[in-house]
């Protein structure tokens, strides 16, 4: 039994009776709120919360039909046991049927007594528990839940409650595992169109036939083994939100069709002649430079220009470890609720190997870490051993000529920048704001070391 469950009220006309039954259930180790007054009984109900009541059913003024559906008014979650010397079966039923728990005849035995009541609060117990994990089961499958503590997250999360409010199309970017459909969701739910339906694809998980047929539907007959009309996810989606990721993995030709739904927004079926007008709101993702990519000719500027109105970068994880405390202790609840699991704690070594690890996964490969956690471990804390094997013995990167040996400041500095210059795609502007430096500065040791210096 929970400690914070056991808060009874004992309700008796009959002063005797209603002392034995106090000193009872307070020998159990219950606390126990004592009246000889229905009336009293109603105004404690008012001014406190209790797990259980047991009252009398037959007393002068207010009754115990009367408390219980008192108790029922100000405290549905209350259970009720009634205690009468009239133990008629039209009583108990019409007790029973106003939701009474139980009903104990007087003169009863103090074993029964006991026995109904720890059944009765076990089944408090039980429901709140269930009640608690079907709240964390929304919270963690149904909800937009974006955690963060990172300004440049908070920035951009700001950006995409204000975007939400218009009807513009969005396109969000960045690498795999960061968190896109987190975001469209978050966009929906935060949009005029929250009440209405949030559909995605991956547009990279279907062939080019296959995709036509599941955003545009069909009608009956326009193929082999087309026996019914089937409407496709955009018209499924009017009134609400489409979620197109992966965008660039698209065909020409489907952005071709995509185009003219955009343009004229209207629908035709695979197949039909009558166009089907549709109101929905595009989102779009992808991990690629969307703007490299028309350059390239692999993805139409028209179509760029239509879907692209407003674009949401999320920066990947290794950018914002200050997130990594914050992520990690909402994982842990998640999948604690999830398996079942009373795990609360994270050994400091782990958090340590984990603020020195650059996350090529992002933030799904750091949840990944935290479900296994919290899967291997038996205790109340994830350790080193429950963290994957190659994690465990990853070798961060250090800075060392190739000669061998320990190299100076000025080399660690040279390939430091070397290194920030690679991973910023030789981007100058944002290589100085990684280094903390601006860019003349940059500049400059660029040419230091172009000249042997």
């Amino acid at each position: 039994m929970s400690n914070d469950i056991g808060k009874l009220l004992v309700v008796d006309d009959e002063e005797i009776a209603l002392l034995n039954l106090k000193h009872i259930l307070k020998k159990e180790g219950y606390e126990v709120t004592a009246s000889q007054s229905g009336q009293r009984a109603l105004q404690f109900l008012e001014e406190q919360h209790f797990d259980l009541i047991l009252t009398d059913l037959k007393m002068e003024k207010v009754d115990g039909m009367q408390i219980l559906r008192k108790a029922r008014e100000v405290s549905p979650d209350t259970e009720v046991i009634m205690i009468t010397g009239y133990a008629t079966v039209d009583t108990a039923i019409e007790a029973m049927k106003a939701g009474a728990y139980h009903y104990i005849a007087k003169p009863y035995k103090l074993d029964e007594v006991r026995k109904v009541v720890r059944e009765a609060l076990e089944k408090i117990r039980l429901k709140r528990e269930n009640n608690s994990l079907r709240e964390s089961l929304k919270v963690f499958q149904g909800e937009a839940r974006l955690i963060t503590n990172n300004p440049r997250m908070k920035k951009l999360l700001a950006m995409a409650s204000q975007v939400a409010t218009s009807d513009s199309n969005v396109v969000i970017c960045g690498e795999s595992g960061t968190g896109k459909e987190l975001l469209a969701r978050f966009v929906h739910s935060c949009s005029n169109r929250r009440n209405g339906p949030l559909l995605s694809i991956n547009c990279g998980a279907f062939q080019e036939e296959l995709l036509a047929n599941e955003l545009f539907g069909h009608e009956k007959g326009a193929f082999t083994g087309a026996v019914e009309t089937k409407k496709g996810l955009v018209e499924m989606a009017n009134g609400g939100t489409l979620f197109l990721d992966e965008i660039t993995e698209m065909s020409v030709a489907m952005q071709v069709k995509l185009l003219r739904v955009l343009q004229e927004r209207e629908v035709l079926h695979l197949g039909g002649v009558a166009p089907i007008p549709v109101d929905v709101r595009f989102l779009a993702a992808t991990n690629r430079n969307l703007a490299e990519e028309v350059k390239q000719g692999h993805f139409r500027q028209d179509l760029f220009f239509r879907i692209n109105v407003v674009a949401l970068n999320i920066p990947p994880l290794a950018e914002r470890k200050d997130d990594l405390p914050l992520l990690i202790q909402y994982f842990i609840k998640k999948y604690g609720a999830l398996m079942h699991k009373d795990v609360t704690e994270i050994d400091p070594e782990v958090v340590d190997i984990l603020l020195r690890y650059d996350f090529p996964g992002n933030v799904r490969e750091l949840e990944n870490i935290i479900e296994r956690g919290v899967a291997l471990t038996s205790g109340a804390s994830i350790e080193v051993s429950h963290l994957p094997e190659d994690l465990r013995g990853t070798c961060f990167q250090t800075f060392r000529r190739k000669s061998g040996g320990i190299p100076s400041l000025a080399d660690q500095e040279r390939a430091y920048i070397e290194w920030v210059l690679r991973e910023h795609g030789d981007n100058k502007s944002l290589a100085a704001q990684s280094l903390g430096i601006d860019r003349v500065s940059l500049w400059r040791k660029i040419k230091k070391y172009e000249a042997g210096e």
